[in-house]
């Protein structure tokens, strides 16, 4: 993927910053790009460590209930982990997950978004909402990083989606 120019942070991205464009395989072998994701809406970016791990699967569990809410404010939600699209496939398939999973397999974008955790040299957790600003580019408008124990509350995400 072409994902050199992005520069890694050490902590995570800010509110009002540009979301760094990126392009990831999916977990059927297509390519993703951000860029092409926020010309149709919100995009919520969920940075998880594990494929197969119990909060992950719990987490990204979740989010397929809550599809249809995220999909009625016309939001794309991806989940970003380092495994690769052979596993996310197998997972996404055994939990029956609707949502989109990108293998940052390089980490790459994990660290570009401030999302990287060096001890097991995964994603650490997170959420971004990314909205387009007005000249076209993906703008943060909603972060939230936490502990690896700790999952996503649904309903925050979705309080913050135009």
């Amino acid at each position: 993927m072409a994902n050199e120019h992005l520069k890694i942070r050490e902590s995570a991205i800010r509110v009002g910053e540009e979301a760094p464009d990126f392009v990831l395989q999916d977990q059927n072998k297509g390519e993703w790009r951000l860029s092409d994701a926020v010309k149709k809406g919100d995009v919520v970016l969920c940075f998880y460590p594990l494929d197969f791990s119990p909060v992950c699967s719990v987490e990204m569990k979740c989010v397929t209930d809550d599809f249809a809410k995220y999909a009625s404010k016309g939001a794309t939600v991806v989940g970003i982990s380092c495994d690769s699209f052979f596993t996310h496939k197998a997972w996404a398939d055994s939990l029956g997950l609707k949502q989109t999973l990108l293998a940052d397999m390089h980490r790459a974008v994990c660290r570009a978004y401030g999302f990287y955790f060096a001890p097991l040299n995964v994603s650490s957790r997170g959420t971004v909402v990314i909205g387009k600003s007005a000249d076209g580019k993906g703008k943060v408008k909603w972060v939230q990083a936490r502990e690896i124990p700790q999952g996503m509350k649904g309903d925050e995400v979705l309080s913050a989606i135009s």
